[in-house]
């Protein structure tokens, strides 16, 4: 139970942390992450539909390009999703800064709640330790920051209009390998063979680079032009 518990703070605790160590607590922003959390679960049964229409029942863990190929496709809607959760839905009267933010904080709580707060309510609490969850908790943590990349180049991409035409590509192409993640990190598991230690510190790694390049493109659109 002190395993599970450790586990679970390493897994969910960064979101509770981040909300309160940031402006988004002073802005009441709770409200727009939660609407955040439900349209990503909406989003996510509409994924799980398309996922068991289309693709094919594999009887190997063995990596299928034209599979794989499909579920990058599939997982385009959450872009769809984040595009809803950005544009659509009513906010506070907050800013283009702190509403990113917010829509990125509940979209990666409510994927580390769907995906991980079962296998470690069934599994952390086992005599046996393992190291799978900690490595989970991990995950949980640059998902957290590719979520918040994602929302802040969605941000820029769908709200912010007078944004610097040199620096339009690159935000395309950084939201583009974002989304890609998935597919990315499952072509290193299943193509490449990587162990799961191996394709979590690929993931810590990306997402801190990602995290410090929308950081630098979203500082830069918000400067004036000349």
């Amino acid at each position: 139970m002190f395993h599970f518990f450790n586990c679970a703070i390493l897994t969910f605790g960064p979101h509770a942390v981040y909300y309160s160590a940031t402006p988004l607590s002073e802005y009441d922003t709770l409200g727009t992450s939660v609407k955040t959390a439900v349209v990503y679960l909406v989003t996510a049964l509409v994924k799980l539909v398309c996922l068991a229409t289309f693709l094919k029942v594999s009887e190997s863990d063995m990596f299928d390009p034209s599979q794989e190929l499909l579920k990058a496709l599939i997982g385009f809607i959450d872009v769809a999703g984040l595009y809803f959760a950005l544009t659509q839905l009513t906010h506070r009267n907050i800013s283009q800064n702190h509403k990113f933010q917010a829509v990125g904080l509940g979209w990666a709580f409510a994927d580390s709640v769907l995906h991980r707060l079962a296998p470690l309510w069934v599994g952390a609490r086992g005599l046996e330790f393992t190291w799978d969850y900690i490595l989970q908790g991990l995950e949980a943590n640059a998902n957290l920051m590719l979520s918040l990349s994602l929302a802040a180049l969605g941000s820029l991409m769908w709200l912010r209009k007078n944004k610097p035409k040199t620096l339009i590509p690159i935000i395309y192409a950084c939201a583009g390998f974002v989304a890609t993640m998935p597919s990315i990190t499952s072509y290193l598991r299943w193509g490449l063979g990587w162990h799961l230690p191996e394709v979590v510190g690929f993931q810590l790694f990306t997402s801190l680079i990602m995290a410090l390049v929308s950081w630098q493109l979203f500082s830069a659109c918000q400067k004036p032009s000349a």
